[in-house]
């Protein structure tokens, strides 16, 4: 899942697709000097690999620019100001900062299609290390099981887990709804009136929203948005009437936003709300939640990869920003490379199943 972030964020980076590929600030000089020094390998290129031969200074994949040399484009798959966005934004600064040498992570943001527009962006982008992005599950794994999806799990190789987000239902202040109960029951006699916004098709909002419709015995009306702070918004505009969003955005979006938070979908309550009930307390034995981390493409060379899961390795611990995700209630839960890839295939392995038994795509 992915409100407007309220706290101020010392945010990367931003910029067009053609800053990503290379063409802002430095983008004329970089290409200028890659021209001379190809100009100058040709004249004197056997000379300096028989020399760097000589001293032991070549090997397997030696390269002669050190990395990175050129910014690097985070893509988001969700539209700017939801909790996706809002993490990388505010992680973007400190990876710049461990990768050194004035780095640039861009951030870009790839809305649409549940997420599978952005995923499919990092999936297809050349594995060279230039090219990153957030994944979020459940989207991540349940699009390529629900539909022919421009994109593979085994296609995204995972880098680093930062968030573990829950899911909530909210409803504007002015709502009659002022339990979980209330909802059911409304829906109950009022089959399909009740319109509840996500993130898409397959997210952890939408298949949050059919656990509950199966518990209920209701009928829902399904509303997909770009984005959490899509849906936010049109909640706050009264166009739709509940809104499934992670804890960490309707926590923070409450600050100042006139909404009531229903319930929590955690097996005890979240840290990041402490006085919102469970639905497991209320009757209704929900529980869901999003992760949140950075991938690349398949395929990196390993120097480059290990690189770039060292900076991040270090950029999540870093307490500046450990302190902006606590007041901005994201609920952080850090896996490196290892533990992140088990836990995305322990999902679809999990997923495949729900699939087969009650298909959320129909």
């Amino acid at each position: 899942m992915d409100t407007n972030a309220r706290p101020a964020v010392r945010g990367g980076s931003t910029g067009t697709a053609a800053d990503g590929a290379g063409t802002g600030r430095f983008g004329a000089l970089s290409r200028g000097l890659r021209r001379r020094a190809a100009r100058l390998a040709g004249v004197a290129g056997i000379a300096v690999s028989a020399l760097a031969a000589a001293f032991g200074l070549a090997g397997p994949g030696a390269a002669w620019a050190a990395y990175p040399e050129k910014p690097i484009t985070l893509i988001v798959g969700y539209a700017a100001g939801g909790g996706s966005d809002f993490i990388v934004r505010s992680l973007a600064p400190f990876i710049e900062k461990e990768l050194g040498g004035g780095t640039r992570v861009i951030v870009m943001n790839r809305p649409g299609a549940g997420g599978e527009i952005g995923f499919a962006a990092i999936a297809d982008a050349a594995p060279d290390g230039y090219t990153i992005g957030l994944i979020n599950s459940p989207n991540v794994v349940t699009i390529p099981i629900e539909r022919q999806a421009r994109f593979s799990l085994d296609r995204l190789d995972p880098l680093y887990n930062l968030v573990d987000d829950p899911g909530s239902f909210v409803v504007h202040k002015d709502s009659p709804y002022r339990t979980l109960a209330d909802v059911a029951a409304f829906a109950k006699a009022n089959p399909n009136s009740v319109t509840v916004g996500t993130t898409g098709i397959g997210s952890d909002d939408h298949l949050a929203m059919l656990v509950f419709q199966r518990l209920t015995q209701t009928r829902l009306t399904h509303v997909p948005f770009p984005g959490s702070a899509d849906a936010h918004r049109a909640l706050l505009g009264r166009h739709i009437q509940v809104t499934a969003m992670n804890i960490g955005e309707s926590a923070r979006a409450r600050e100042g936003d006139p909404i009531r938070i229903l319930g929590v979908m955690t097996e005890e309550r979240s840290a990041q709300a402490s006085d919102v009930p469970t639905f497991k307390e209320l009757g209704f034995d929900v529980k869901m939640s999003s992760l949140r981390g950075l991938a690349a493409p398949t395929g990196l060379p390993p120097d480059i990869r290990a690189k770039l899961v060292d900076a991040i390795g270090k950029a999540v611990l870093h307490p500046e920003f450990q302190e902006i995700a606590r007041k901005a209630y994201q609920p952080l839960r850090l896996l490196p490379p290892d533990q992140y890839a088990a836990e995305l295939k322990t999902q679809e392995a999990t997923f495949r199943t729900m699939w087969k038994e009650t298909p959320w795509l129909k």
